[in-house]
């Protein structure tokens, strides 16, 4: 590839000139990452080793806590390694790997948010139909066309990016980001890059009607339950779920949508952990404090 002989490597963002300062960086970045993982594998072994948990919803949620795994894992540890070794360095193709795995999980784990919108529609609004319409076959189908196509949306996303001929080897950022990379283009955005965008604007405001609408659905059916056990039920699976949405589409919307500074600044880099580094974090938490059976099962782990 032609800009692969031009920009053999990317310098990613330098937090400070202070020794001190990086190792801070390094720290933070450590707590944050160690946190996390711990967080989402109580998750994942709560789901996985109890049988109570054995349910579509929470087979959801832990294919979540696999992807919040996932996403954070691809970002945070290159830049940990930066700052102890006082770094800017990535090589092209681990620039590429990041950009790849990043909305390749990135991806799928906003299908997968939809999914459990009509999942908490189907359970709310159609109980007695719940076991037909989500049952374990179709989970599981549900599940592996949602990482196929968060890894082909990656793949092209990549391809496209890659194909053009950077100007300037400096990422504002401390990953390489997709505003931060297009933004070193010599001849800016070309028509494959146009086109993944729109393809990714399309897919992610349809994610989004789909979801306001089911929940808008699901709120109307609780108002009507009789019981208040009942709407205090339905609203306890739901409000995480929607709080979860909410932050990761706000964040991103902000972090892709406006013109990338010419210049490294508090606000890029506030947004790009707010959306790539907080909804790994806050997803567990958020799910776990609101759902009983999970606090329960957690409980339970801790004790042994």
């Amino acid at each position: 590839m032609e800009n692969e002989t031009a920009i053999p490597y990317f310098l990613l963002l330098e937090f400070s000139n202070n020794w001190h300062l990086q190792h801070l960086h390094f720290f933070f970045f450590l707590v944050l990452y160690l946190v996390t993982i711990t967080a989402n594998l109580l998750i994942i072994s709560a789901v996985t080793l109890d049988h109570r948990l054995h349910s579509p919803m929470y087979f959801f949620l832990m294919n979540l806590a696999l992807l919040d795994l996932s996403i954070i894992s691809v970002i945070v540890p290159k830049s940990m390694i930066n700052s102890l070794m006082n770094t800017r360095y990535i090589s092209y193709f681990g620039c590429v790997a990041q950009i790849f795995f990043f909305l390749s999980f990135g991806t799928s784990d906003f299908f997968l948010l939809t999914v459990m919108a009509y999942d908490r529609y189907v359970a709310i609004c159609h109980p007695l139909h719940y076991e037909i319409v989500m049952n374990w076959k179709t989970c599981f189908e549900i599940i592996i066309l949602i990482w196929v196509m968060g890894f082909l949306y990656g793949m092209l996303h990549a391809i496209c990016t890659f194909s053009i001929l950077f100007c300037s080897n400096v990422v504002n950022q401390f990953f390489c980001e997709i505003p931060q990379l297009l933004k070193l283009s010599c001849s800016g955005l070309n028509l494959c890059d146009i086109g993944v965008l729109l393809v990714g604007i399309i897919a992610g405001l349809g994610c989004f009607t789909f979801i306001i609408v089911s929940y808008a659905v699901i709120f109307k059916t609780v108002l009507k339950l009789p019981s208040e056990k009942g709407r205090q039920k339905a609203l306890s699976t739901c409000i995480p779920h929607l709080i979860v949405v909410s932050m990761l589409l706000l964040s991103g919307c902000f972090a892709y949508l406006r013109p990338p500074s010419n210049s490294p600044s508090y606000l890029d880099f506030g947004l790009t952990v707010l959306y790539s580094i907080l909804p790994p974090l806050f997803n567990p938490i958020i799910y776990s404090m609101r759902n009983k059976n999970i606090k329960t099962v957690l409980s339970q782990l801790w004790r042994f």
